[in-house]
């Protein structure tokens, strides 16, 4: 249970949400979404916007903003630790948490770099031990993803165009969603987010 003081304001104004989107906006300046025209910073504007509507606390909704931040858009001259640092003195060590915990890894615990299923393989392990407002985190952002994706299939008479721009094409993307959600299923994750997310990966599936 959400306490009720981290519960984002019903009148739509935290200061620490305005900074993170500012943040946010910086990192991903000039970034736009893979495969299209759309600025990048519209992903972390829609995870939190359904953090949101889920009634998330202010620091699962500051992770999920920062989420890629932290992931993908190290600044020229900074380290992934610089980044870290920066974003727990903002943010506070709690938001930065959560981020960490569902942020994808390129290094394992000993420095060795991983290939991109290992990545995957690391991620999913890495969500039994991940605190809930990080599953939460995730669950967003996979339901954004999953959703911007079925919306431009709906919208194209060349299903393979939008395919062809994601990472395994069609059935290794499906199986990707649909691996995060059993693993949901096994951490024992199952709040009505996942119902969401079930649903567009499903539709997904007949595409």
């Amino acid at each position: 249970m959400v306490r009720e003081k981290e519960i984002v304001s019903a009148k739509g104004y935290s200061d620490a949400v305005n900074h993170a989107f500012a943040f946010a906006a910086k990192h991903h300046d000039r970034q736009v979404r893979k495969g299209t025209k759309l600025p990048y910073f519209t992903q972390p504007a829609n995870v939190a916007v359904i953090l949101s509507r889920y009634a998330c606390g202010e620091s699962t909704v500051v992770a999920g903003i920062l989420h890629d931040v932290v992931q993908d858009s190290i600044r020229e001259g900074a380290t992934p630790e610089m980044l870290q640092q920066r974003v727990g003195e903002k943010f506070g060590v709690e938001a930065l948490s959560f981020l960490l915990a569902v942020t994808q890894r390129r290094l394992d615990d000993d420095g060795v770099e991983l290939d991109s299923d290992e990545m995957k393989t690391d991620y999913l392990e890495r969500l039994a031990s991940a605190p809930r407002p990080a599953l939460w985190v995730s669950a967003a952002e996979k339901v954004h993803n999953a959703n911007s994706l079925l919306s431009d299939l709906r919208r194209t008479f060349d299903p393979d165009s939008v395919w062809s721009r994601t990472s395994g094409g069609r059935d290794a993307t499906v199986k990707w969603y649909q691996d995060v959600l059993n693993r949901f299923t096994q951490v024992g994750f199952t709040e009505p987010i996942t119902d969401e997310l079930r649903e567009a990966v499903t539709a997904l599936g007949k595409y």
